[in-house]
């Protein structure tokens, strides 16, 4: 194919994303005690609500939308979760209809990606370029506790103060994340929409929160040696780096340097996979963790508690 040909493919992909994103994206004035500040927003639903990243809101309950064909709306904060970065508003009157939502766990590096968000104040802008790396973690901390956001999207496509909460989308026009931060020049970062992220954002939509449960581990994955990973049918784990004095996973009898394999017979092989198993309906619950200590095989019994923010 001709270097014109390849360059007008480009375009069209881009131009097409772009008409469609943009009346979907809306601009964002928040209020609060502190000032006002400003973002993005996309469309999540078809009743008004609408999906940003929890720092745009930050400790507003309200803010001012407004989309690019001139509609705007009042808008009320409904629910946030500042552990993944996300929060749900619901505007007070009919805005633009919802785009359609991808799965970013079906990403690979190199894959086009398009940003459409209100950098610096300039709505409606859209930049392009593709998937850099996946799988980057990103910290948070809500209160005293602190987790990572896994498989964060990396991406050269220009990102600026503004951009936050706006649409990282593929090249056929699905979101596939909502970006959330500048991590220097020319890179960009933005949390994904995949299963874990559709559950978080289910919990805001009819909860307003996100309750979670706790154990009390601090982990990172490590490979398993080529033994075990056959042993048991996987190449990772989760190495221990600490075990919180007087929690469910210290009272359960987890050390330090245990490679966790598995809880509730679910194999780990990333934080994410962790964080999965511990949601609301994990708390309290009788959760049977496997691991290896010393090449033996551990199995403990820990009852989760809720994570608080103090």
């Amino acid at each position: 194919m001709a270097e014109d040909d390849v360059l007008d493919a480009y375009s069209r992909v881009v131009s097409g994303v772009a008409e469609h994103l943009i009346p979907r994206v809306a601009s964002l004035r928040i209020r609060s005690r502190r000032g006002d500040s400003s973002g993005s927003a996309v469309v999540l639903t078809e009743d008004g609500h609408l999906l940003t990243n929890a720092h745009v809101v930050g400790e507003g309950e309200h803010a001012a939308a407004e989309f690019a064909d001139g509609t705007s709306a009042e808008a009320r904060v409904i629910g946030v979760d500042r552990l993944s970065d996300l929060a749900v508003l619901r505007a007070d009157r009919d805005i633009p209809d919802p785009p359609e939502y991808g799965d970013a766990d079906g990403l690979k590096v190199g894959n086009l990606v398009v940003a459409v968000g209100n950098p610096l104040g300039l709505a409606g802008s859209v930049t392009a370029g593709v998937v850099s790396a996946l799988g980057r973690s990103l910290p948070v901390r809500s209160g005293s506790a602190q987790r990572i956001i896994e498989d964060v999207i990396q991406t050269d496509a220009a990102l600026n103060p503004g951009n936050s909460g706006g649409a990282l989308a593929d090249g056929n026009g699905r979101v596939i994340g909502i970006n959330t931060a500048v991590a220097g020049i020319g890179l960009g970062l933005a949390v994904p929409v995949n299963p874990t992220t559709r559950r978080i954002i289910y919990s805001l939509l009819h909860d307003g929160r996100v309750r979670r449960a706790y154990l009390g581990l601090v982990t990172t994955p490590a490979p398993l040696r080529p033994q075990l990973a056959e042993r048991f049918d996987q190449r990772s784990a989760l190495r221990v780096v600490e075990v919180i004095t007087g929690s469910p996973a210290a009272q359960a009898g987890l050390r330090q340097g245990d490679l966790v394999l598995a809880v509730d017979g679910a194999p780990l092989r990333d934080a994410q996979s962790l964080q999965r198993q511990l949601f609301a309906d994990a708390i309290g619950r009788r959760t049977e963790i496997t691991a290896i200590r010393n090449n033996a095989l551990v199995d403990v019994v820990a009852h989760p508690t809720e994570l608080t923010d103090r």
